[in-house]
């Protein structure tokens, strides 16, 4: 069994993507556009992409533009969680996730290791971990 990701954006999805490839060294593969895909959008949104995954070691998400006519909500309704092998590399990726965003726990130690959880600038939750 493979569960992946699927994130949702509001026409900002490419930026979203650009900043998680920096992040986690990863690429981004995939990518089809709305006139790709030859789906009935406004022109604005043409280029806007339907579908993209970001691919590296450990990562696997696909993502995409919500059409103009699919409600999307800054919320909690997806968390992704990122297991780090060492605690700088840990700090360093969620004090990158939170730039810009908003930190709800701090990156500590905890009980069982660290930990920090914040939602980044595209609205996206995430929870950084490391077991060290």
């Amino acid at each position: 069994m493979n569960v992946q990701a699927y994130l949702a954006f509001k026409g900002n999805c490419l930026q979203a993507l650009n900043f998680y490839s920096d992040v986690f060294n990863a690429k981004i593969i995939n990518k089809q556009t709305y006139k790709d895909s030859k789906i009935d959008v406004p022109l604005t949104y043409l280029d806007k992409l339907q579908h993209a995954e970001l691919k590296g070691k450990g990562i696997h998400v696909m993502a995409y533009d919500a059409s103009p006519d699919t409600p999307i909500n800054h919320g909690n309704q997806i968390h992704m969680s990122v297991d780090l092998n060492t605690k700088d590399e840990a700090e360093s990726v969620f004090e990158t996730l939170s730039e810009n965003g908003q930190v709800h726990h701090d990156f500590r130690e905890r009980e069982w290791g660290y930990y920090g959880r914040c939602t980044d600038e595209y609205g996206i939750n995430w929870m950084v971990n490391c077991n060290e």
